[in-house]
């Protein structure tokens, strides 16, 4: 697997945001994207999801597994998306949560399999039935980050997943994560304006501002 983006930039009213750039992955690698406030980080992965607002426009090509997806609907693109909250729903137990994100292909037993598989390599045996109120801050980013990979994606976008963590847990939980990345074997798009949050193996793009 791998991920592209070729001479890639994102305008708004005409006026570029970063200066273009192109960016290259592979399977099991990282890829950081940094920048002050306001230079697109947050914008690239909303154009690499499928979700561009309409008033943002975009030149280049994002290509995964080498086939362009620059003009794919959000549910063919195959990719995944972790935020900095978790977004569980709280009206339902960590299993219903993690179902939840689990192709519809696969039977009843199939997905009670890989959940129950993924809460154990999780260090969370058991969770299925707890309710969601009951979890810890680093029980939930990691039931958040496991159904995003339960989904399946071919890439994942990682935006600022570990700014809320206090410091303790934001160094366990990011070599969680990173682990889960590699042993998932698919590339990663990691959005940080914290560079302790950068893997020494990441491929780096640090992003030019173009307005004054």
């Amino acid at each position: 697997m791998c991920f592209e983006l070729t001479d890639f930039q994102i305008t708004l009213n005409n006026e570029a945001l970063f200066e273009p750039f192109s960016l290259h992955i592979k399977a099991g690698q990282i890829g950081a994207i940094t920048g002050p406030s306001g230079s697109g980080k947050s914008t690239i992965l909303s154009d690499i999801l499928g979700v561009l607002p309409a008033i943002f426009s975009r030149s280049g090509n994002i290509r995964l597994n080498e086939k362009d997806i620059t003009g794919l609907p959000t549910g063919q693109r195959h990719v995944g998306i972790f935020f900095q909250d978790d977004l569980l729903f709280p009206h339902l137990n960590v299993f219903e949560n993690l179902v939840f994100g689990i192709p519809a292909k696969l039977s009843k037993k199939e997905k009670a399999q890989k959940i129950s598989s993924a809460l154990s390599h999780a260090g969370l045996q058991g969770f299925e039935k707890r309710d969601i109120a009951t979890l810890s801050g680093g029980q939930r980013a990691r039931i958040s980050l496991l159904r995003t990979l339960l989904s399946e994606p071919k890439l994942i976008l990682l935006d600022e997943p570990f700014s809320k963590l206090d410091e303790e847990l934001r160094d366990q939980f990011r070599s969680w994560v990173f682990k889960q990345i590699q042993l998932q074997d698919i590339p990663a798009v990691l959005v940080t304006h914290d560079a302790r949050d950068i893997p020494e193996s990441a491929v780096k793009i640090e992003l030019e501002v173009s307005y004054a």
